[in-house]
């Protein structure tokens, strides 16, 4: 079985190459062997994301933000997604999470959610 890593190592060259396909099926066979592995889910975003399948770019940035809540790369990503996706109010709520993480400060989700709009600033 190859490791997350080389897994990775592969979505990445095809993504480099334009190989957007192959780099989902690469990407989910990480995220499916780890569920809890924050770059997967994120690389598996960016892909469906440069596919235009931006419902599926959010699913898979949503889970990556339920891993690590104040990655600011995860809400930088999120937030061009749902802007793609012309959903505007959760774009600049996402925004706003990665501004606040930028600045040092920590996002919490609720418990009940999941996804960005349920996060809320914490000092």
């Amino acid at each position: 079985m190859p490791t997350n890593d080389e897994l990775m190592d592969e979505g990445s060259a095809a993504l480099a190459v334009g190989d957007l396909e192959e780099a989902v099926k690469y990407f989910r066979q990480v995220v499916e062997q780890d569920p809890q592995f924050l770059d997967g889910w994120h690389a598996l975003g960016m892909a469906f994301y440069k596919l235009d399948r931006y419902v599926e770019a959010i699913e898979a940035g949503t889970r990556a933000a339920q891993i690590d809540p104040n990655n600011q790369f995860v809400w930088s990503s999120l937030s061009l997604a749902y802007n793609a996706n012309k959903q505007k109010a959760e774009a600049e709520a996402a925004g706003a999470k990665a501004r606040i993480i930028s600045w040092g400060g920590k996002v919490k989700l609720d418990e009940n959610s999941s996804g960005s709009d349920s996060a809320s600033h914490t000092n």
